[in-house]
């Protein structure tokens, strides 16, 4: 059977099908046309019976048969029920044509709705068969993004290759102006050890030209006795009225401890090379006991009287995951946190309670950094989520959503107060956003993931960010120009600024705590200890709020508070034991921060709870 003989068939067939469905709606006219057929032979058939009857009277009547009266009157009932019965029939012949009229007019109107069905099925059609043109057209429109977005992802590709090679380069570039700069360094170390030889020469000789004069001295007589100081000197001293170490030591400090000084004291002594000499070290050793009894008297008393927050005041599960983000409210006794459950909860300390008192959503992954700006009435978070958002504290309404990183955001601060944010993100950008149009207004390209990012006054016209490359940046926002980078010896995971903006604290990945005096952009101290473990790649440490005591989260659990002259005051352990499973587990503190209105510490960790620490 060809091909074509099976589509006709088939299509007879279908035609057929439908026909049939087609005859649903006359079925029951049908049969009632039926019933009335069988009802009308069966009439037919009485009536000939009846007829048979009548003919056989007829004939008895007429051959005169006996009882003729009974007959006639027989007949005569016989012939009532026959029109009786003929009226009832030729009244429910009347019921059965109005029965079919009735009929007839149900079918037009199911001939009506067949034809509205058979119009709206083709209205279907004819729009299923637009609709499938434009699907048609979407495939192919869907073809072609296909295309262009593998086009644009190799060009990506090719343009990561480039990037990575360009970077190669500078990192070997850097490498060699590194080895320049060695190289340099000794060359002037070399220099200096030259010049430092001339001049140990050059006082040697004025030396051995000093003792000959004091021998030739020596030989004259009285030339020792009475001795005094010149009278330049301003003050007579003789030389058994005080220790040579006590005299040089006033004499000569080590502000102006220079070769003239030297030569001006040893001829008003009247000592030579060495004694000179031994006398200096017995001044500085004096000098230096006087200075460790000082530094052990701050210790003694919490440096200037400011005790350590060491007693627990607060410990609640803040979040139901590991908890990231921790920062006081600047104008009332509130913290906020923000965690890996996706949301940030405000909790009010000052009455004690563990239940929060607003808890933010919108985020749609985890919390990274929370701040407040300097009102308290707004408070920032970063997300996992490519994204920044802003949240009022007095309604906790989300107002504004910053999306436009291809990155986690690991940090943002207020840059003009309240309508300007700067947002830090793993995708090596720094994007600044206007809250009144919410949009970027400008990006500023670092080059490496920035982990953290602080403004340096109220107007923001500086941002310091910290990166996944080592380097501090400065930004200056009224310029295009950026500062010299500062390099440390790892990963920087966060950032804090003193209030006077003099002094920047940062947290390395090699398990140390820099402090840099910004106003020469060098590192003047440096803190660390045995225990002492970063946690993570965003572990924040954070100044006090007289930025006279430095506080940072380890690994094993363990708060460090410095001072910044550099020893270690005390530790905190309140995350380290687990009290409700009385078992011992070490859980890392991600962040800490200061209350700036009172001498407390919040601190959380991936233990989920949040500590809050006084002094009282």
């Amino acid at each position: 059977m060809s091909a074509e003989e099976y589509v006709w068939r088939e299509h007879i067939v279908r035609r057929l099908r439908e026909k049939r469905k087609g005859c649903e709606g006359f079925k029951e006219i049908i049969i009632q046309n039926n019933r009335l057929i069988d009802h009308v032979a069966q009439l037919k058939s009485d009536n000939l019976k009846l007829s048979v009857e009548n003919e056989q009277l007829r004939n008895a009547v007429s051959t005169g048969g006996t009882g003729p009266n009974v007959a006639m009157v027989t007949l005569e009932k016989k012939l009532l029920a026959q029109q009786e019965e003929l009226t009832e029939l030729h009244k429910r012949k009347g019921e059965n044509s109005q029965m079919i009229v009735d009929l007839n007019v149900k079918v037009e109107q199911q001939k009506k709705l067949l034809v509205e069905k058979e119009h709206s099925l083709y209205e279907q059609q004819t729009v299923n068969n637009r609709l499938r043109a434009e699907v048609q057209l979407l495939h192919c429109s869907l073809e072609e993004l296909k295309k262009l977005n593998t086009t644009l992802l190799d060009e990506h590709t090719a343009l990561q290759l480039a990037f990575s090679s360009l970077e190669d380069k500078m990192r070997s570039v850097q490498d060699e102006n590194r080895c320049l700069l060695e190289r340099i360094m000794r060359y002037k170390s070399k220099d200096a050890d030259k010049l430092n030889e001339e001049n140990e020469s050059i006082i040697r000789k004025r030396s051995a030209k000093l003792k000959r004069d004091l021998e030739d001295a020596v030989r004259e007589p009285n030339s020792l006795n009475n001795q005094t100081v010149p009278a330049s000197s301003g003050t007579p001293l003789h030389r058994n009225s005080t220790s040579p170490a006590q005299f040089v030591g006033s004499l000569v400090s080590d502000d102006d401890f220079d070769e003239a000084s030297i030569n001006g004291a040893m001829e008003a002594l009247g000592l030579d090379e060495d004694e000179y000499i031994n006398a200096r070290f017995s001044a500085g050793e004096a000098m230096h006991e006087a200075t460790r009894a000082s530094i052990d008297t701050l210790k003694a008393s919490g440096y200037l009287g400011q005790p350590n927050p060491t007693k627990i005041l607060m410990k609640f599960e803040a979040h139901e995951n590991e908890s990231h983000a921790v920062r006081w409210s600047p104008v009332e006794r509130m913290v906020a946190t923000g965690g890996a459950d996706r949301k940030v909860k405000l909790w009010d300390v000052g009455k004690g309670l563990t239940e929060p008192r607003a808890v933010l959503s919108g985020s749609s992954a985890g919390i990274n950094s929370v701040d407040f700006d300097s009102t308290g009435a707004y408070i920032l978070g970063t997300s996992n989520d490519y994204g920044a958002r802003v949240w009022t504290v007095m309604d906790n309404r989300l107002r504004h959503t910053l999306t436009g990183h291809s990155g986690k955001v690991m940090a943002a601060k207020y840059v003009q107060e309240p309508i300007k944010v700067v947002t830090g993100s793993h995708d090596r950008t720094l994007k600044i956003w206007d809250l009144r149009s919410i949009a970027c207004i400008e990006t500023k390209f670092a080059g490496s993931s920035c982990n953290d990012l602080c403004t340096t006054d109220s107007l923001g016209s500086t941002i310091i960010s910290g990166h996944y490359d080592k380097k501090i940046r400065f930004w200056d926002i009224r310029t295009e120009k950026q500062a010299d980078d500062v390099l440390m010896p790892a990963k920087i995971t966060s950032l804090d600024l003193s209030k006077d903006c003099n002094y920047l604290i940062c947290s390395v990945r090699d398990d140390t705590i820099k402090l840099l005096d910004l106003r020469k952009n060098q590192v003047i101290s440096t803190f660390a200890n045995e225990h002492f473990k970063i946690s993570c790649d965003f572990a924040r440490a954070t100044f006090n709020s007289s930025a006279v005591k430095i506080a940072c989260g380890s690994a094993d659990g363990t708060i460090f508070i410095w001072n910044v002259n550099g020893f270690l005051e005390t530790t905190l352990k309140g995350h380290r034991n687990d009290y409700d499973l009385n078992i011992f587990r070490s859980t890392a503190v991600n962040a800490v921060s200061w209350s700036p209105n009172s001498n407390s510490l919040a601190s959380v960790g991936k233990s989920k709870r949040c500590i809050i620490y006084s002094d009282s």
